[in-house]
């Protein structure tokens, strides 16, 4: 291994436009740079289970990918490494992933990934070849408040393209030592700067898949993946049962559905309703779907747990917010307080539709990430 300059960065490497981007732009301003590409998942494991195609080429995490990050890095002229954490990747996103859905949730595994790998990851290896920061090219922005004495997590300048979302978990170590040098640039901008540095990436299409689950049929690969595992899926079937507690219909698994469905529920009820219904609530513990009308499903409170502050040590009172519960929702008004000693409670000034345990709920003050935590 060679040896590396003070200052070195590592940058992560997806072999997708905004990370080789980012790699270019920092080479350009004479930064010591050094790529790393985590392998988190081999395409080809269920490849060929019922209901998962026997060839995969699939664009995020695959070997495409290793391969196109590699070639970045050679035309860059930079040290270029491949960390397998494939095992890891396993333990903390795919089986929580399962498990989540098995339990009547609906997880975020970007987000699991974030918080519980590739920072973390990213950084212990980074420090381990002799880098002291770690560059990404998520669009969100970080920068340091004199003020808060904290790191902080900042929305880009691309809103389109925000990914704080998914990015809510980081600690204050992990902010102080990671650059996210598109926070100012938009989408265009990137994949001109791809295109000027001659990258052979500079076109290619963005990843709207779930790494592991080629095709995005989640269905297919629970299956596939227990059986995989000598697992049979677990029984789970039950009844269709109003609020008011009315048996409608039945059901063959709770893990067919999550909160918002309106596909498959309707040919599942015992009688013919001329308004459609939609999945409101899964009580594991019962095997039993709650399903109504669509405006039952637009509710003000939520309670989260599991939460990462990033701008504050801690929330002590009553604060003003805008609250996002998953990626493509816009952040909407509402009031956060502490509940218990380890749960904020979520009130909305507006009915939300669809709020859904295992999503993430974040929180803003205009562009601020103040933190985040878990639907429960």
């Amino acid at each position: 291994m060679p040896e590396l300059a003070p200052d070195t960065i590592a940058v992560a490497m997806s072999g997708g436009v905004d990370s080789s981007a980012v790699a270019a732009l920092l080479k350009a301003e004479g930064r010591s740079i050094v790529g790393l590409t985590l392998q988190l998942w081999d395409q080809r494991r269920l490849a060929g289970h019922e209901g998962m195609p026997e060839q995969v080429q699939g664009r995020c995490c695959s070997m495409d990918d290793v391969y196109d990050a590699r070639r970045v890095a050679e035309q860059l002229g930079i040290p270029y490494y491949v960390v397998n954490q494939q095992r890891r990747f396993e333990q903390d996103v795919v089986k929580p992933f399962v498990n989540e859905y098995l339990n009547g949730r609906t997880p975020v595994p970007c987000t699991l990934c974030n918080n519980h790998l590739k920072f973390d990851q990213l950084l212990v290896t980074a420090r381990q070849i002799g880098a002291d920061r770690v560059a990404t090219g998520h669009y969100a922005r970080v920068e340091y408040s004199q003020e808060r004495g904290r790191w902080l997590l900042m929305r880009p300048a691309d809103t389109a393209k925000d990914q704080s979302y998914f990015l809510f978990g980081l600690t204050q170590d992990q902010l102080a030592h990671t650059l996210f040098p598109l926070g100012n640039m938009v989408k265009p901008q990137v994949r001109a700067l791809a295109a000027e540095q001659g990258l052979r990436v500079a076109a290619k299409p963005d990843s709207q898949e779930i790494c592991f689950i080629p095709g995005g049929d989640y269905k297919a690969f629970l299956h596939a993946y227990l059986e995989e595992q000598g697992k049979a899926m677990p029984e789970s079937s039950g009844e269709l049962v109003t609020a008011a507690g009315e048996v409608v219909g039945s059901h063959e698994g709770i893990q067919h559905f999550t909160v918002g469905q309106k596909k498959g529920v309707q040919q599942r009820l015992h009688a013919h309703h001329a308004t459609p219904f939609y999945v409101l609530g899964i009580e594991p513990a019962q095997n039993r779907v709650i399903v109504g009308e669509e405006q039952e499903l637009h509710q003000r409170h939520a309670l989260v747990d599991t939460l990462n502050w990033i701008a504050l040590d801690d929330l002590r009172g009553p604060m003003r917010v805008l609250a996002k519960i998953r990626h493509r929702h816009e952040p909407a008004p509402a009031t956060i307080r502490p509940h218990g000693d380890s749960m904020a409670e979520v009130e909305f000034d507006e009915p939300q539709r669809a709020i859904t345990p295992g999503q993430a709920a974040i929180f803003f003050q205009q562009d601020l990430v103040v933190g985040g935590g878990w639907i429960r």
